[in-house]
């Protein structure tokens, strides 16, 4: 009861908190008032005004709607590599014990391990750096460029002339060794035209290694991605200079996306042109065709075999899948042909170079026959009838009449017997009869059983109600007669369950009535019940 009366008092107030809203979006009632004194508009859905349950909101508003994480400290600046702020001269109390700084510990030092710390020798006290602590921004966080100083690749470009030049100074001497052992020891004047031809071929080399390069400016490697995130591969996944750069096909915004990191563009810029005057359809086509759509057949043809039951793996035995593949696709070939021999030799090709008769194609032909008044052929040849390749006239089971001679109740059936079951035996005129017999009295029975639900019940005395059977709905009970088998069965029970009451002499009466039976059904506990406990 406690239950029902909570469940009810929580719809009450539903109810009386739907009237309300529905007084103030007709104005009759003032609006609702927020944590800051200002009005709720009354149209606002309640999907909207009502705050998350993580809130904690005790009063309405519309607080959580507005942009509460609004932090000053947020910033889309970087950290100031390498900054220091101040040097010491001797060593300070509580800083690093190797280097001398007050801003981290011996542990986290990124100086070398000296043989004696800066606490003992309290000389080369290294600078404290700057530490920074910002928290970024959502665009900060995920700003991939975001503390890139263009200033550091200078060392790039000098790490690459540096290694051009030792190149040169190598093939120098490569090319002087040989001039040196074919020539030998010649005139100085010699040697230095020979210098001039040196260079020339210097630079035919150069020329013949920026071409090689050039080749593989259109090769993808594949990206070898280490447990550090990045890559110990590089990709070559430029175009060629006169063509359109893959992000300048399509200048919309909500185009495919580009990725200028790894300059790869998976979707189709232009998806609506005609691909016959596309020369690049998105990075996604080398997936769909060629060798990766086979390599893609041969893994899933691995997995269905591995899943019924064969031994084959793609990773661990490659070489034994591909032949397990081919093997399969000659086999299913086979197959296919063998069923489409088989389907032509049972039913004919209808595309093959043999004609088919005139009696068929045409039913007719130009064949001239003369007929005398009796209908004899007095000149030519009797027309030859087209024939079925189905048996016609064929009658099973002593009928006289094909199956589908005969229609009733959306059924087929046989007309001379008029039976609606295909592989029944003929019964002829008596079938027909019997059926019709059975038919009527059907019909007569019908109407017998409606007349007598129809007809008023003329004993109206006291059923008993016997064990096993189900309660009639006219059951009229005697509330005494009820009473006192309610006392009998509160008694049979306290009887069970103390046996020093029990009797030596009991009495059984086979007459059960149907108070009986009514307090035997109120009485008895149901051990499926989950509140029997609670009742009883």
């Amino acid at each position: 009861m406690a239950t029902s009366s909570v469940s009810f008092k929580s719809r009450e107030d539903h109810r009386k908190q739907l009237e309300l809203e529905e007084a103030r979006k007709a104005g009759l009632a003032p609006a609702e008032v927020d944590e800051d004194g200002k009005e709720i508009n009354p149209h606002i859905p309640q999907y909207m005004s009502s705050a998350p349950w993580y809130l904690n909101a005790e009063r309405p508003s519309l607080k959580h709607q507005r942009k509460w994480k609004s932090d000053p400290n947020y910033t889309k600046a970087w950290y100031d590599r390498g900054a220091k702020i101040f040097q010491a001269d001797k060593f300070r109390k509580g800083a690093c014990e190797n280097c001398g700084a007050m801003t981290h510990g011996k542990k986290s030092c990124m100086e070398r391990p000296r043989k004696l710390g800066a606490k003992w020798t309290n000389m080369h006290i290294a600078p404290d750096e700057k530490v920074e602590t910002f928290e970024l921004d959502y665009d900060g966080k995920r700003d991939r460029w975001n503390g890139f100083e263009p200033s550091t690749y200078a060392r790039v470009v000098e790490r690459f002339e540096s290694r051009e030049e030792a190149r040169r100074k190598y093939l120098k001497e490569q090319q002087i060794k040989k001039l040196e052992e074919k020539q030998g020891n010649q005139n100085n004047e010699d040697a230095v035209s020979d210098e001039d031809d040196d260079e020339d071929e210097l630079k035919v080399d150069e020329a013949k290694v920026d071409e090689s390069k050039q080749m593989d400016f259109a090769k993808v490697e594949k990206r070898v991605r280490t447990t550090g995130g990045g890559s110990t591969g590089t990709v070559r996944n430029l175009r060629i200079r006169e063509d359109t750069a893959k992000y300048l096909l399509n200048l919309d915004v909500n185009s495919a996306y580009y990725d200028p990191k790894t300059r790869s563009m998976r979707e189709d810029p232009l998806p609506d042109t005609d691909p016959n005057e596309k020369f690049y359809g998105g990075d996604n086509q080398n997936r769909v065709g060629g060798q990766a759509l086979e390599f893609k057949q041969l893994n899933i043809h691995s997995w269905e075999a591995f899943e019924k039951g064969q031994d084959i793996h793609m990773q661990a035995a490659p070489s034994q899948a591909e032949l397990l593949f081919r093997n399969f696709k000659i086999i299913k070939e086979k197959l296919k042909s063998q069923n489409k021999d088989a389907i032509m030799e049972k039913y004919g090709n209808a595309a093959s170079e043999e004609a088919i008769p005139r009696e068929l194609l045409l039913g007719q032909s130009e064949r001239e026959v003369e007929y005398d008044r009796a209908g004899r052929i007095i000149k030519g040849q009797e027309v030859v009838l087209p024939r079925s390749k189905y048996e016609e006239d064929v009658y099973i089971n002593n009928h006289t009449c094909v199956w589908g001679s005969w229609w009733k109740d959306h059924q087929w059936g046989y007309k001379c017997c008029k039976q609606l079951i295909r592989n029944s035996y003929c019964t002829g005129s008596a079938g027909i009869e019997a059926a019709e017999a059975a038919a009527e009295l059907m019909k007569a029975n019908i109407a017998r059983k409606e007349a007598s639900e129809d007809a008023p019940v003329q004993n109206e005395e006291k059923r008993l109600a016997t064990w096993g059977t189900e309660v009639p709905q006219d059951l009229v009970l005697d509330e005494k007669l009820l009473a006192e088998a309610l006392k009998k069965e509160d008694q049979k029970k306290k009887e069970e369950k103390d046996e020093r009451k029990r009797k030596y002499n009991v009495k059984w009466n086979d007459e059960v009535t149907a108070e009986d039976m009514e307090a035997y059904r109120m009485k008895r506990i149901h051990h499926d019940d989950p509140m029997k406990d609670f009742l009883h």
